[in-house]
């Protein structure tokens, strides 16, 4: 079956050729040119996927994937931008984007990082998997979800994978390059930077309870200790 994307550009010469290529490498295409339209068609529609440019009329880019996560926290978000600020990767990844791909962009990069991350949503909602414990939490990966006996949290489904990890590592130190390459498939200076952003979330999430702890080792990568 083909994939049902959700691509929201304004630029009329660009959209087409990238709708009318991704449809001849077997995508469903549904091209919103501002905000507004974007997120009524989420509303109205199940997707498998959002490529959300950020300078959008009517409602920009991060307003939208953040309504956008308001009622879907698995769907993949890859924001298509011209600019490539750290501040702009940081603001998106915050609101729960997955990737950004900076224009100009080949079509062929376009594709693969699509295909990476549908198969990567397909198989996280697949494949079950235990709930698994750390210090006083329940990390339930199925159901993206963080709890104790205080409160339940909805996590993002890189969230979920990056907490998942670590607990699978629990008092071992995981490089930063092997968490890059397992949960973005590539290890660059600016994917490093977006784990910092997702270590910072996790560490909030979890400092109600003082018995366990993300350590950040120097130069090499991080150890969750508990």
């Amino acid at each position: 079956m083909k994939a049902n994307i959700l691509y929201v550009e304004d630029d009329e010469s660009l959209g087409f050729v990238t709708r009318d290529n991704l449809e001849l490498n077997g995508f469903a295409i549904t091209h919103c040119t501002d905000g507004l339209q974007a997120v009524a068609a989420a509303k109205d529609h199940q997707y498998d996927l959002c490529l959300l440019d950020v300078m959008l009329p009517e409602m920009d880019g991060f307003s939208v994937a953040r309504e956008i996560r308001k009622r879907d926290t698995h769907i993949p978000i890859l924001f298509l931008t011209a600019k490539s600020l750290k501040e702009d990767r940081i603001h998106g990844l915050r609101l729960g984007a997955d990737d950004y791909i900076t224009k100009p962009f080949s079509i062929e990069e376009l594709v693969l990082k699509i295909e990476v991350f549908l198969r990567r949503s397909q198989t996280n909602r697949r494949v079950a998997a235990p709930i698994l414990e750390v210090g006083s939490f329940e990390l339930d990966f199925n159901n993206l979800t963080l709890s104790n006996q205080e409160n339940s949290r909805k996590l993002t489904q890189r969230e979920t994978d990056l907490l998942k990890l670590l607990i699978e590592h629990k008092n071992q130190v995981l490089q930063r390059g092997i968490i890059l390459e397992k949960l973005w498939g590539e290890n660059d200076y600016f994917l490093g930077r977006s784990l910092d952003v997702f270590i910072s979330r996790l560490r909030k999430y979890l400092k109600t309870d003082p018995a366990i702890r993300i350590e950040n080792i120097h130069g090499v990568g991080f150890r969750l200790v508990g």
